[in-house]
């Protein structure tokens, strides 16, 4: 199984490719499920794994650090309705930066951390995924 993201005239759309035999492939775009017939058959792939010898340490899982900046992703997939702030804007945790429509409802999207809005990602309108960067905040 492989996933892909393509943005196609501003949109996003999440690809799962599911199985594909000869000439069909069975994938799902956004959740929906299709089959679609190639022109070609597809080629198939030969991966090479190496393995690490045995004489190497294991890797040390090393604590990660906060760095107090990131992004606010979207919770669910759906259609920004309003954006509430501006890049430069300073925010508060909890406070809402933004409603996303998602299932006919509307959701507010809040800070999850005091910052400053360092750059708004998304305009009023634009369909988003689960996951997609919304609003860095630093």
């Amino acid at each position: 199984m492989k996933s892909f993201k393509y943005t196609i005239n501003g949109s996003v759309y999440k690809v799962i490719i599911n199985s594909i035999e000869g000439t069909m492939a069975e994938v799902e775009v956004n959740g929906t499920p299709y089959k679609v017939e190639m022109n070609k058959p597809a080629q198939k792939q030969v991966v090479t794994i190496k393995r690490p010898a045995q004489t190497m340490t294991p890797p040390v899982a090393r604590p990660q650090t906060s760095t107090g900046s990131g992004a606010l992703k979207s919770p669910l997939p759906g259609v920004i309705l309003d954006i509430v702030c501006k890049q430069g804007d300073a925010v508060k945790k909890g406070q809402k930066v933004m409603v996303l429509e998602a299932m006919k409802m509307e959701n507010a999207i809040n800070a999850d951390r005091d910052g400053v809005i360092k750059e708004v990602k998304v305009n009023k309108g634009d369909s988003v995924l689960e996951g997609a960067d919304l609003i860095i905040i630093e």
